[in-house]
């Protein structure tokens, strides 16, 4: 297996070659040469499989350079009881007569981040060790893939953690998940801004290339390709797990912000998995939705970006929306690179007038999105039905999937995160405390360490270089 880069700039590289390096050297991103594709009696062979080795079985197809000795030692490793609460992972649990959930936040740090981070935490180590580098990783996050990652890296040998968080975004328990972690590697930088301009921050360093080489500068952000190839797995066990037969279809409901999880939906169909129909949800910043709804992909600028109760898609440019397009478009990088380049000069790109955006309802996707008050009344109808209290961005999920319901299709909506992370919005909608798991007691109250910086890329790679040592 090769990859190649969105934006046609890259030639054909290995996966050891692009795990390490985050962006493409042309700014792109990493898509596989072909996606592998598996028949029914592949999907049938698989049924019985446990998460593990389903894992094993799907890495294999895009992972061929690091030995299956390895590559399943490392899969074991990291998909454990111990770890997850149980050896299901990923249990499903039905909210209504085909309304499922797909709970993805039984990990550390309470989050499906979780899923692909303790992986790649795993996967760096090893590659590392074989080769005698270092690393450091620079990431942006909205809420929950700092902490996965933090916690999915911290003591790891020669790794560093670089970590941006818009200031005073986050829930209360986000933030002192990440800034109480005292871990000599892990450093966390608060930005004055959003969300997307921590992001612009991470490509603005990612597209320094000598910075980049001199400092070994990774991501493990959704952009890196092996973090979006692990959370593939858990569209084919949830499938398995609302099914009965091999050729029956799953609808599955995925609230986005940056379009990593649900573009790890969209490969999954692309293989063959029987996905009827991706449902993207949004919250009041409805980019995404706009552009599934009208062809116009319009990124916001900070100012326009909302703070919401949904904070972790409090997020206005969607990165791997571009891996989404590049296959739209036929896997014509020069079309990318020019769609993004109108993004650069006119703010947007309008596809509604053109074939590419007539071929959206073959990809599956369709869109909505919800609001401060569909999340309030979706957690009471959710908890009044079921007993189960859902957190806020998992209620976007399911106020989008009730809109697209089918009779007979079942739809999974995939969990984000524990409700306990954003306790002031339950208790407006339940009058009620979310129960707390072990250990998350008056997280709020730790200490904590960060760096407050403006949006300034030097001044981020000024904080880098300072504490490298020159490497």
């Amino acid at each position: 297996m090769k990859y190649v880069s969105t934006r046609g700039g890259m030639k054909p590289a290995r996966f050891r070659d692009l795990l390490l390096e985050g962006l493409a050297p042309d700014g792109g991103l990493a898509m596989p040469e072909h996606y592998p594709q598996i028949d029914r009696a592949t999907l049938a062979a698989w049924r019985a499989l446990d998460y593990r080795s389903l894992a094993f079985e799907i890495f294999s197809l895009f992972i061929d350079d690091i030995t299956a000795v390895d590559l399943r030692a490392l899969v074991d490793r990291t998909y454990t009881a111990r770890t997850y609460g149980s050896d299901e992972i990923t249990p499903l649990v039905t909210l209504a007569p085909d309304l499922h959930l797909l709970q993805l936040s039984n990990g550390p740090t309470l989050a499906f981040k979780d899923i692909a981070m303790q992986f790649l935490g795993n996967l760096f180590e090893h590659v590392l060790a074989e080769s005698g580098h270092a690393l450091n990783i620079l990431g942006a996050t909205s809420g929950d893939t700092g902490s996965a990652a933090e916690h999915a890296m911290r003591g790891k040998r020669g790794i560093r953690v670089f970590m941006l968080s818009p200031l005073g975004a986050m829930s209360p328990f986000q933030t002192a998940q990440m800034f109480s972690l005292m871990d000599a590697n892990i450093h966390n930088i608060a930005i004055r801004g959003v969300f997307d301009d921590c992001q612009d921050i991470v490509k603005a360093v990612s597209g320094d290339l000598a910075f980049k080489a001199r400092y070994r500068i990774g991501t493990v952000n959704s952009i890196n390709w092996a973090r979006l190839v692990a959370q593939v797995v858990f569209y084919f066990k949830g499938w398995f797990a609302a099914t009965t037969s091999d050729d029956q279809q799953v609808s599955f409901c995925v609230p986005s912000g940056n379009f990593g999880n649900i573009c790890a939906g969209h490969v999954a169909r692309c293989m063959g998995l029987p996905i009827r129909r991706l449902i993207l949800a949004t919250n009041e910043n409805n980019v995404l939705d706009e552009f599934f709804r009208t062809g116009v992909y319009r990124p916001r600028k900070g100012a326009e970006t909302r703070q919401t109760s949904s904070p972790s898609m409090d997020i206005s440019k969607a990165s791997n929306f571009e891996r989404y397009v590049y296959d739209l478009v036929g896997g014509d990088g020069a079309r990318v690179r020019a769609l993004w380049r109108e993004i650069d000069a006119r703010g947007a790109f309008d596809l509604a007038a053109s074939g590419e955006f007539a071929r959206v309802p073959a990809t599956g996707f369709v869109s909505g999105h919800s609001t401060h008050a569909d999340r309030l009344r979706t957690i009471r109808d959710v908890f009044e039905a079921s007993g189960r209290i859902v957190d806020t961005h998992t209620a976007d999920g399911i106020k989008v999937a009730r809109d697209y319901a089918e009779p007979g299709v079942p739809v999974v909506c995939l969990e984000t995160a524990l409700p306990a992370k954003f306790e002031a919005t339950i208790v407006e909608a339940l009058g009620r405390v979310p129960e707390r798991p072990l250990g998350f007691a008056n997280i709020e109250s730790l200490p904590k360490r960060f760096e407050v910086m403006d949006a300034d890329t030097e001044a981020v790679k000024r904080f880098i270089a300072e504490r490298c040592n020159g490497i």
